[in-house]
């Protein structure tokens, strides 16, 4: 069993997002909202596994079909010693603990799922399997990656065959249904208390058989082939910032979901500004009259320049905040501040004029700044 299902059967997602198990979709929608600005990395550091534990549970809770399986999964739990679960054992208090493996699981819950889903209604057959989820790659500007940009990225992936347009049969043929499972692509299993399902033989689980396979796809519907993606990037996403787009993977046979896409964005270096969270780092150099004495500058911005005021007596590698300045979070937290550096700038060239100005504030300085040494 994927190790997602797993967490499903241990975790209370319902109580992560502090919402009752009937909330609406804008009940999740906000709680999430308020919850992932309160535990954002990027505003709160250290918070990033309560921020994978929000997500994670909002992934789930905000997808219908995943909910409601979700839901299920929590409803049954452990039902019985002689269940397939595997082994109980007597705890104190007199009630039992069960120890199951994850093929336990997989198993049990892909056949009670299966059962509980049936009844009235159209219902998948069990070869509707889910579609692969892929990766891809996406190169940005700085400044696209901090303003956000709608793109597109290149991918390959399983799509519909266009020879047979998915049905796996020949041009000509069409698929037929299973006469062992009538289509249904399960066969029930009677065992004692339960009934469960399993995957009919004669089909693999997807209720049509294919007497004239397609030349292209063999038979499975699919096909490998490129296609491009559209992608929207938020606002102030980061380098190396994985990027989830749901439905947007690989497609699936018999009308299984779509996977997911997930692009990780590679973020191209400014050539003024570096980057630190949502705060933009820049260096802007002064003279050294302009430390001394104090002054007001033109500092560079991602949009236009601002005046800084440099205090006398400034020191080089002094740090000046100039306040949402910076770069957008992604997850809407507020903008960052930039951080200006003021490096004194000494001349290796100097005109007559400098040098006998230097030469005369070196005769009048009275103090040396290396007295605190002792030397």
């Amino acid at each position: 069993m994927a190790a997602p299902q797993r967490e499903w059967f241990e975790k209370d997602y319902y109580k992560v997002l502090g919402v009752s198990q009937d909330a609406s979709e804008d009940q999740l929608r906000r709680a999430y909202r308020k919850l992932a600005k309160q535990h954002h990395p990027d505003a709160h550091p250290g918070s990033e596994e309560r921020f994978k534990e929000i997500s994670a549970a909002y992934d789930v809770l905000s997808d219908p079909a995943r909910r409601k399986e979700y839901d299920e999964v929590r409803r049954l739990g452990p039902m019985a010693a002689g269940s397939p679960f595997g082994a109980g054992r007597a705890s104190p208090g007199g009630s039992r603990t069960f120890t199951f493996s994850g093929d336990d699981l997989g198993g049990l819950f892909g056949d009670l799922l299966g059962r509980f889903r049936g009844g009235g209604g159209p219902q998948r057959t069990a070869g509707a399997r889910r579609g692969e989820d892929i990766e891809a790659e996406l190169h940005l500007s700085f400044l696209d990656a901090v303003h956000g940009v709608t793109t597109t990225v290149n991918v390959v992936s399983e799509a519909p065959c266009n020879t047979c347009s998915g049905t796996g049969a020949a041009p000509g043929t069409s698929p037929t249904v299973c006469p062992q499972c009538g289509g249904r692509g399960v066969l029930d299993d009677n065992q004692g208390f339960f009934s469960f399902s399993r995957p009919c033989p004669g089909c693999g689980g997807r209720g049509m058989v294919v007497e004239t396979p397609c030349p292209t796809c063999r038979g499975t519907g699919m096909e490998r082939r490129p296609r491009q993606v559209k992608v929207r990037i938020p606002p102030g996403v980061d380098n190396d910032q994985r990027i989830r787009l749901k439905g947007k993977g690989g497609a699936a046979p018999n009308g299984g979901q779509p996977g997911d896409l997930y692009v990780t964005v590679r973020v191209a270096p400014h050539p003024l500004f570096t980057r630190r969270g949502r705060d933009l780092l820049v260096t802007v150099p002064v003279t050294f009259a302009e430390a001394a004495l104090g002054a007001e500058i033109k500092v560079p911005t991602l949009d236009d320049p601002v005046t800084l005021k440099i205090p006398p007596g400034t020191r080089s590698g002094r740090t000046f905040r100039v306040r949402n300045r910076g770069v957008p979070s992604s997850s809407g937290a507020g903008i960052g501040d930039l951080l200006v550096t003021v490096e004194v700038a000494v001349p290796t060239n100097l005109s007559a004029a400098e040098r006998e100005a230097i030469e005369a504030l070196a005769s009048a300085s009275t103090q040396s700044p290396r007295t605190h040494l002792g030397v």
